[in-house]
């Protein structure tokens, strides 16, 4: 039995279910989730609720997008309810059905990205065990095999656009490295190797000051060194000098978000939390202050790719507060 599922028998037997609870048996802290975050929290998930539509997707954006529903359904799964009886239980189990019914019953590829495919896969990952639902486990293993697959005939050992893909970039292969330590953490065989040529692609794509670029070194942003400082420290790497050095770049100028402020958001909320705690609680201040100023009266967050997925990833910054989610674990 996977370790969310039996914190869930924990505290249901006891007492109902609450984020605070899932705060302290999972992550071993007793740290208080502060006030303007839960505020903040609740106002994005209520946008996420009343604007989803009857299909579980949303029509704005990229919000009809299976990898954008993804997020939305983190986000939802992230607040630390109860999947199935709480207050998100309808929306979450909307979603995960567009993702389903979206997933390729032969091959498993979700969408028409490997993009929107990583992160439909990682919704479905945390998902599982969690979400009484038959249909996400035999989805789960058919995407991931994907994954896998996709990697197995990429010539740097990586991904990008779609399965196909013979060329690789560090964004899009971010996705999928993410995906495969949810699943593995759920449960699913992932091989090692999988793991290492992964990793070694991100470390083809660092320069010498420490950053990584998008298709190989020379390019590097915040945005991409987030991905990788993650994809390192999920790798146990954290004691190799790439791992420092790319870390070292990134602590330079925590919040150059370039063209994609909340994707950068998303991703530097976990690589500086897997860092150190101070790192990720100066980070975290800094985040809570910019995203609090920024919400619409709504709940939404504006951003070029639409609200849902603005507002997801914003939500999902902000998740490490509750540290429910498996992949939010140090």
């Amino acid at each position: 039995m996977r370790t969310r599922t039996a914190i869930l028998i924990l505290c249901l037997a006891g007492a109902a279910w609450t984020c605070v609870g899932a705060q302290e048996f999972f992550s071993r802290t007793e740290d208080p989730v502060p006030v303007e975050v839960e505020t903040a929290y609740v106002k994005g998930l209520k946008f996420l609720v009343t604007s989803q539509s009857k299909d579980g997707n949303w029509m704005e954006g990229q919000g009809g997008e299976p990898g954008v529903v993804g997020l939305a359904v983190l986000a939802m799964l992230a607040h630390g309810d109860d999947p199935n009886t709480g207050t998100y239980s309808i929306p979450i189990k909307k979603g995960l059905d567009f993702i389903l019914r979206r997933a390729d019953s032969r091959t498993g590829y979700v969408g028409s990205s490997m993009y929107h495919h990583g992160f439909a896969t990682l919704a479905l990952a945390e998902a599982y065990g969690a979400v009484d639902d038959a249909r996400i486990g035999p989805a789960l293993k058919k995407a991931v095999d994907l994954i896998l697959y996709s990697q197995s005939q990429n010539g740097a050992g990586a991904w990008r656009y779609s399965p196909e893909s013979q060329d690789a970039d560090t964004t899009v292969s971010g996705a999928q490295m993410v995906a495969l330590f949810a699943a593995r953490n759920a449960g699913l065989a992932v091989p090692d190797e999988a793991i290492r040529k992964g990793l070694r692609f991100y470390l083809d794509c660092q320069g010498g000051d420490g950053g990584i670029g998008y298709t190989g070194p020379g390019d590097s942003n915040n945005t991409r060194t987030s991905i990788g400082v993650l994809v390192m420290a999920l790798s146990r790497q954290k004691d190799s000098s790439a791992y420092k050095s790319a870390l070292r770049f990134l602590r330079r100028d925590p919040f150059d978000q370039a063209q994609y402020p909340f994707y950068h958001e998303y991703y530097a909320a976990q690589a500086f939390f897997q860092a150190d705690p101070k790192a990720w609680a100066d980070w975290n201040a800094v985040n809570t202050r910019r995203l609090v100023a920024a919400q619409n009266d709504d709940g939404s967050w504006d951003g070029n790719q639409g609200r849902t997925f603005s507002t997801s990833a914003a939500l999902l910054s902000l998740a490490l507060n509750y540290r429910f989610l498996p992949i939010y674990e140090r």
